[in-house]
């Protein structure tokens, strides 16, 4: 069994960034593609992007792509999610999640508790 910690979220004023991290318990991880979810309050959850297993190759939705950046150091058993140019509307609590496949659509085995992120204008 996989766990994934997330952290590095917080307050931000709107144009800020901030980075969070996905720290996984078990150095498996390194096989498995990392994606990362929000969901706002009232909202259905929101997929943001994926990363294989390798980092070699990564997907940002459109609604993130330019502004957020997803990446892995598996020496570290850790995936990151950079956002930058952050807007109100991205306040969320964030969830990274690892699957056995890299793709759009995968079944996502295992999920962090999430991490909350607050853009204040």
């Amino acid at each position: 069994q996989v766990q994934l910690v997330e952290s590095g979220g917080g307050l931000v004023q709107a144009g800020g960034s901030l980075r969070l991290s996905c720290a996984a318990s078990d150095r498996a991880i390194t096989r498995y593609a990392m994606g990362w979810f929000r969901q706002a309050p009232g909202k259905e959850r929101e997929f943001l992007g994926a990363i294989s297993w390798s980092g070699n190759s990564t997907y940002h939705a459109d609604l993130v792509k330019g502004r957020f950046t997803i990446s892995r150091d598996n020496a570290k058993n850790t995936a990151y999610l950079q956002m930058n140019t952050l807007k109100p509307e991205d306040t969320a609590v964030y969830y990274c999640a690892a699957a056995t496949n890299y793709g759009l659509g995968v079944r996502y085995d295992y999920w962090g508790q999430g991490t909350q992120v607050t853009v204040v204008s």
